[in-house]
């Protein structure tokens, strides 16, 4: 087997293919070919002057979605998010007692904090630029990498503020340390002017950061919501009790329901909102499980406020170091675990029998849970924070709130009775759900004449089947052989079945494909619908655009 070398490529006789899948079997073939590739897969066209070094906050602003997860309305809250949390740091830390939150009429988000105030001096690595500037400027610059200064806190790779100074195109911060106030601007990312004296104030200290987004980045309509905000600012007042958020919003950008002035303070942090939410609601125990104890370790403390209502949905807020946690974590995992575990052996102890039926589907459907936890060195699944990933979180929270739920449920025998009660009420109720639906779907399935394509699964009941609609029997074959069969049916149609907005009704009954999709599903069409009668849980069509 010879090799030859085209574009300085070495190239085997008959063992390789060509970059277009073609087998190469002679030399000729092969020049050939090569002189068909285009310019850009030449390797002499590609060199080191296509290597581009992005310095500075150049990265955030090419690539925004990496450090704020995109460019939507979610993102460009997100730092509000990231300024808030410095202030709440503060706060957390003992620092700070009072953060001010102000939406100013052009957009421009401003908000302050009583704390220590960022540090102005030089710094050792940058003597000619102070710690102010290099944490507005510098990726991966801040005080909270170790616990020295903060024992817990929401920032950790220290690239909040400097994002949020990279997608400004006008941002002002105001220190004040010492007694002395200073001030100095910046413009996407870079500063405008010196840091400066402007004054003095003897009664004042702490640091305040004003923004405006930058409409290169987020589009001319990327407006801050004061709705959003100001749900911003209820949220981290509940979440530590130990601090007052005064807020205000220009009459220009107020919403419906949303007060132009508000001092925002929760005493009684979590349980406070709990209670305030469910206002006027039916309740299973007259007061929530709530509480907060320290974490084992010296890991840091949790905070939990626990109800379940007799009607509305429920839900789970979690948070960690006051920064939400929307797609939960270990900490909420811990959380769920304990109460699961806790209400079974309690019913167990009780002698209630029936116990053995209820799911954590019962036990958490309706329930109404606020989780907060203040951990060291917490590790999130990407810089917007969304979920906690420390796998020891789950055992420390566990651990941690296991002996205070024992205790609320045997210190309360009414209450904890009341709840046994009502979850094993919520379990018969969905066995006699699941049981309707098995005998109607068996009685279906008896009285149809199923269409003779149709690869049906195996299981009987609707809950969490699906049926696949395919284009032609060679995709139908590929997901036949790829699918559970358990709980997933695949049905091949031919491509293009009938543009039925135009079709008559005589021509719709006519069309096979159609006949076969109504007796799969099983629930009728038009006037003879009933969705009680359908078969799946789920109709995926699973064809191209």
């Amino acid at each position: 087997m010879g090799v030859f070398s085209v574009n300085g490529i070495a190239i085997p006789l008959v063992s390789r293919y060509n970059w277009r899948g073609t087998r190469i079997t002679t030399r000729a073939m092969a020049d050939d070919l090569f002189s068909k590739i285009p310019k850009e897969f030449d390797s002499k066209a590609y060199t080191a002057q296509d290597i581009e070094v992005l310095e500075g906050l150049e990265p955030v602003r090419r690539r925004p979605g990496m450090y704020i997860g995109g460019v939507d309305e979610t993102a460009l809250h997100h730092l509000v998010s990231e300024v808030f949390d410095n202030s709440m740091d503060e706060a957390v830390a003992g620092f700070a007692t009072r953060i001010e939150v102000e939406l100013a009429a052009d957009g421009t988000c401003t908000i302050r904090d009583n704390g220590r105030g960022i540090p102005i001096d030089p710094h050792p690595k940058f003597p000619k630029k102070s710690a102010l500037e290099v944490i507005l400027t510098t990726l991966h610059s801040g005080g909270k990498f170790d616990h020295k200064v903060y024992q817990t806190s929401g920032g950790l790779h220290g690239v909040g503020i400097s994002v949020v100074n990279a997608l400004s195109d006008r941002l002002r911060v105001e220190v004040v340390r010492d007694k002395t106030v200073y001030e100095q601007h910046y413009s996407r990312g870079a500063p405008t002017d010196k840091l400066k004296k402007i004054g003095t104030a003897a009664n004042r200290r702490g640091t305040s950061v004003s923004f405006h987004p930058d409409p290169e980045i987020f589009g001319e309509k990327g407006k801050f919501r004061a709705s959003r905000i100001y749900k911003l600012a209820r949220s981290k007042a509940y979440l530590f009790r130990g601090v007052e958020i005064r807020w205000s919003c220009a009459k220009e950008v107020l919403e419906k329901d949303i007060p132009e002035k508000d001092t925002i303070h929760f005493p009684g942090g979590i349980a406070d909102y709990l209670n305030e939410t469910l206002s006027g609601e039916q309740v299973v125990a007259q007061e929530p499980f709530s509480g907060e104890a320290e974490l084992a370790e010296g890991m840091g403390r949790v905070e939990w406020a626990i109800q379940w209502p007799l009607i509305r949905d429920g839900f789970c807020s979690s948070y960690c170091n006051t920064v939400p946690t929307p797609f939960g974590g270990t900490h909420e995992s811990g959380l769920k675990a304990m109460l699961f575990k806790g209400i079974k052996q309690f019913g167990e102890m009780a002698g209630n029998k029936k116990m053995g039926m209820v799911t954590s589907e019962d036990v958490f459907e309706n329930a109404c849970i606020v989780l907060s936890l203040f951990f060291k060195g917490p590790q999130f699944q990407g810089q917007t924070k969304d979920k906690l990933v420390n796998r020891e979180a789950s055992r420390l929270v566990e651990n941690a709130v296991r002996d205070h739920f024992d205790h609320w449920l045997s210190n309360n025998p009414v209450w904890a009775n009341r709840l046994l009660d009502y979850l094993v009420a919520r379990a018969e109720e969905r066995a006699k759900r699941r049981k309707q639906k098995d005998v109607g779907r068996k009685s279906i399935i008896q009285k149809l004449r199923l269409p003779g394509k149709l690869a049906d699964c195996t299981q009987e009941d609707r809950d969490n089947s699906e049926i696949f609609l395919v284009e032609g029997d060679s995709a139908g074959g590929s997901a036949k052989q790829a699918r559970d069969r358990a709980t997933q049916a695949v049905l091949p149609l031919r491509g293009k079945i009938l543009n039925v907005a135009s079709a008559t009704g005589d021509k719709i009954k006519a069309n096979q494909e159609i006949q076969d999709m109504e007796l799969a599903f099983g629930c009728g069409t038009r006037a003879h619908y009933s969705e009680e009668t359908l078969r799946y849980d789920k109709v995926i069509i699973m064809t191209d655009a």
